[in-house]
């Protein structure tokens, strides 16, 4: 498996896969190409179908900066890649083709095609939980351990810098206001309920402010703000919202958070390598289904998990949110994606208490439930696959 530090990626908002990845790649097209007079880019698919709500043009017009940018939408195509195709052409002074490159966004912000991808650096020689819990046990190693054993101690530096980012974030949503743009006329609700959580009782309160703090996130994603991918954009509020309330609750060190943070991307790494994080691949559940899974394990290890307690944890997180279905009105990262992050850093810390009452045994390993995941995506039809073309994204059911 690759570096975690794919997993968390600093960048600007809604979507890690319609605006990070697509914005990368036209970077890259530049560089290649620095005589060309202008770019044609054809968006396929998922890239196609939402683009516009996503931003796509903007971040392909951006990257290409100060040189024009023609889009072409085929949603009608899909190639066999991946459904977030994108094809590159450099057109010179009369029109022509002068080099082309065909490349996907396949989630998180990762790009691939069948030559290249940026997996090809593999850190981790194990990729799945049946591998990694027998040899930690063994070696008597926590998961974080194991990490920085794989990555090297300059991990940590890399961590903790995100998660600078990511309190940043969650410090400016709890202060906007305003309407959200894109058309859905949806107003910032992290700071009303910020306040109004100051006026429950205490048990009520902490779980109002986890929701205030994954709105604040996420509301800042859906304007395009600066955020940390944790696993992908449009998931990004769920785990920064469980780390920041659990360091203000419980006065958890920013040590202790780094290493949850590393374990957290370990178990999104797994899902990463055998499913998927594409939301147009295999719908939300490869999106907030993994976010809540780094959430689970995350609260777990703060609170003195075992291995086997953290595994069932992560299994728990997955295994119910399989089949959560990706169809954002009108294509935007707003409904049900802010909703959902909230509500699955809930989750999060639930199965975390229910991981914690277990003795860690249980029937269902995370390996089987990540294979579950990435079959169940494939059987979910396209419309409920990032296309806006089913589900809560139409307006005749």
């Amino acid at each position: 498996m690759e570096s975690i530090r794919k997993i968390y990626r600093k960048g600007y908002g809604p979507s890690s896969s319609h605006t990070m990845a697509p914005h990368a790649a036209v970077l890259q097209f530049k560089e290649k190409n620095p005589n060309a007079v202008s770019f044609r880019v054809t968006l396929y698919g998922s890239l196609a179908a939402t683009g516009r709500g996503h931003r796509t043009d903007k971040a392909l017009q951006d990257g290409a900066a100060p040189i024009p940018v023609e889009i072409v939408w085929r949603p009608d195509k899909v190639l066999p890649f991946h459904t977030n195709g994108m094809y590159f052409e450099a057109l010179n002074a009369d029109g022509n083709t002068i080099d082309d490159w065909t490349i996907y966004s396949v989630g998180g912000g990762a790009l691939a095609n069948e030559t290249m991808h940026e997996a090809d650096e593999q850190v981790y020689s194990m990729s799945t939980l049946a591998e990694i819990l027998p040899y930690i046990e063994r070696e008597g190693l926590t998961y974080w351990e194991y990490v920085e054993q794989c990555e090297g101690e300059g991990i940590w530096e890399y961590l903790q810098d995100m998660w600078q980012v990511m309190q940043k974030t969650i410090n400016e949503g709890l202060q906007a206001e305003g309407v959200i743009p894109g058309g859905l006329h949806l107003r910032s609700k992290a700071r009303q309920y910020y306040v109004r959580a100051s006026s429950y009782k205490p048990s009520l309160q902490s779980r109002a402010l986890v929701i205030a703090y994954a709105l604040a996130t996420s509301e800042r994603n859906a304007v395009g703000s600066y955020i940390v991918t944790a696993p992908t954009c449009g998931s990004s509020g769920v785990l920064p919202a469980v780390l920041y309330h659990l360091k203000k609750s419980h006065d958890f060190t920013d040590t202790e958070i780094l290493r949850a943070m590393a374990t957290a991307a370990l178990f999104a790494n797994v899902i990463k390598n055998n499913a998927s994080l594409s939301g147009a691949e295999v719908g939300c559940q490869g999106e907030v289904g993994s976010a809540c899974v780094m959430a689970a394990v995350a609260a777990n290890q703060l609170f003195g998990g075992s291995p086997q307690q953290i595994e069932y944890a992560a299994e728990m997180a997955m295994e119910h949110n399989l089949g959560l279905t990706c169809d954002p009105m009108c294509g935007l990262v707003q409904i049900p994606c802010i909703e959902r992050n909230a509500m699955a850093a809930l989750r999060a810390l639930d199965i975390n208490i229910y991981a914690m009452m277990s003795d860690g045994k249980h029937i269902i390993s995370f390996d089987k439930v990540v294979r579950t995941m990435k079959r169940t995506g494939h059987d979910l039809p396209s419309l409920y696959k990032e296309t806006s073309m089913g589900g809560l994204a139409v307006d005749d059911i």
